[in-house]
């Protein structure tokens, strides 16, 4: 019964097809990735647990990493707010409410996500896109996925009524550090998590070229993009130092401690276009003369 049921998975009709047509065989990844979906007998059960089990990996490891790095005194000089720091009970409760969320919010739209992109053409079989395709279309979401972010979270700011009501629950710790990323209400959850798979979807509608694969690269980078930007840490080797568009923590950190500009997610071109970046490396600069003099 397995094995009948096991051949209705998109993932085996495209490995058969592509060896036969290709005479090639799929290398050992491509292997274990079709005997996955082939062992689950349901590709949207397949998917959902691998989807989420990933993205529960990737979140709570990176965040795991921080709260050593909070612990070493040698990493102090780095931190960017010195004179602040959540307690260890204000920090559990974050923990306790993310991983609620996480179960109630997102599980769900991470179970819906596999009909849907499928429905756009995306494809679960093999063989897996090459290195380049994935860099390039994983750039490309970075892209969609700032703007997105920036406008709709500055409409949030912009409102009274949307700070209130949906923002007000990020910006409960004004010295923001890694779990805090996904600490937000479900409506903001929904409202920003739309440009995060909204991106691939669109991709895929348009282009009919999107792999999953891509997809879970594009999770797992825009996941450590957003919890290394709540660290509330700036090393001389933070990224935003070799490449300057980029936003990194100093520049979201600002946003949490002043409640208002540095808008955008990943990049500082819309803050820069529109006048809302506050140049924290300026003002860092700045004070350092005032003390000298």
């Amino acid at each position: 019964m397995r094995n009948n049921m096991a051949t209705n998975s998109s993932a085996l009709h495209s490995t058969a097809s592509w060896s036969s047509d290709a005479g090639l065989e799929v290398n050992y990844f491509e292997r274990v990735w079709v005997a996955w979906y082939a062992y689950m007998q349901n590709d949207v059960l397949a998917t959902g647990i691998m989807t989420f089990a990933m993205h529960e990996t990737i979140y709570f490891g990176r965040c795991l990493v921080w709260a050593i790095v909070d612990i070493i005194p040698w990493f102090q000089k780095y931190k960017i707010q010195q004179d602040k720091a959540a307690s260890s009970k204000e920090q559990w409760r974050c923990f306790a409410l993310v991983l609620l969320s996480h179960f109630t919010v997102e599980l769900p739209e991470i179970w819906l996500f596999h009909p849907v992109a499928t429905y756009f053409s995306m494809s679960i079989g093999v063989p897996f896109p090459s290195a380049a395709k994935i860099i390039f279309q994983v750039v490309i979401f970075f892209i969609i996925e700032d703007a997105w972010h920036y406008w709709t979270h500055r409409a949030l700011h912009a409102s009274p009524f949307l700070y209130r009501t949906i923002h007000k629950t990020h910006h409960r710790y004004s010295t923001p550090f890694g779990l805090t990323a996904l600490y937000a209400s479900p409506f903001e959850v929904m409202i920003l998590g739309a440009g995060t798979v909204g991106a691939p979807l669109v991709w895929a509608a348009v282009t009919k070229d999107l792999h999953i694969l891509t997809m879970y690269v594009w999770i797992a980078a825009r996941l450590l993009q957003a919890v290394d930007a709540h660290s509330g840490y700036d090393f001389p080797w933070s990224l935003h130092y070799f490449l300057p568009v980029w936003a990194g923590a100093e520049h979201h950190d600002v946003h949490h401690e002043r409640f208002v500009g540095n808008y955008a997610s990943s990049f500082r071109w819309w803050d820069y276009l529109m006048g809302t970046e506050f140049d924290f490396m300026k003002e860092k600069a700045q004070k350092k003369r005032s003390k000298q003099e």
